[in-house]
């Protein structure tokens, strides 16, 4: 019988236990939402093409089949911009030189001139303030220098680094960069 009056008891007691846990507020703690940033790595710009004739903006032809020691009978530019990168041919078809500019980041700047002369290629520093490298293989040579977030890069049919390094220079100069 004992059980019998527990029983409906404990119901009520359940019932008002409930309805009074109802009735107390929840505290709350108000927690920031956390914020995330990342950082995507810079994405480095395709490599030039030729796509249209025309006059490179920042290195004379005369100069260029001077320091070169090839006549240039052609010149054709990259549609990139603000500085185009410039390709000077030796023949109707064939490329002797090509010079790249990039300015914009400094990681990419880094990232192109490491793609071009990587490590293990020869130290490359001038002009002053400039670091890079460059190789030479025997289809020519590639110089390949950066600053802040400006890089240059050369690439010459010719054998002599030299040269690719003086059009560098030129360049860099003519752009103010």
């Amino acid at each position: 019988m004992k059980r019998a009056l527990l029983l409906p008891l404990l119901g009520v007691l359940a019932a008002c236990g409930s309805q009074a846990a109802q009735n107390v507020p929840v505290p709350t703690t108000s927690i920031p939402p956390v914020v995330t940033t990342t950082s995507a790595a810079p994405t480095v710009p395709p490599v030039p093409k030729p796509a249209k004739d025309g006059t490179c903006p920042y290195l004379p032809t005369s100069y260029v089949a001077e320091a070169n020691g090839q006549l240039v009978p052609k010149v054709k530019l990259s549609t990139d911009e603000p500085h185009p990168a410039c390709f000077f041919y030796a023949t109707a078809t064939e490329i002797q030189l090509t010079v790249r500019v990039y300015a914009g980041d400094q990681r990419i700047a880094k990232t192109i001139v490491n793609e071009a002369a990587p490590d293990g290629s020869q130290p490359a520093n001038s002009p002053t303030g400039w670091t890079g490298g460059y190789v030479s293989s025997n289809n020519g040579v590639v110089y390949a220098v950066a600053k802040s977030d400006a890089a240059v890069v050369v690439t010459t049919n010719q054998k002599q680094s030299i040269k690719a390094r003086r059009i560098a220079e030129e360049a860099i100069k003519n752009l103010g960069i």
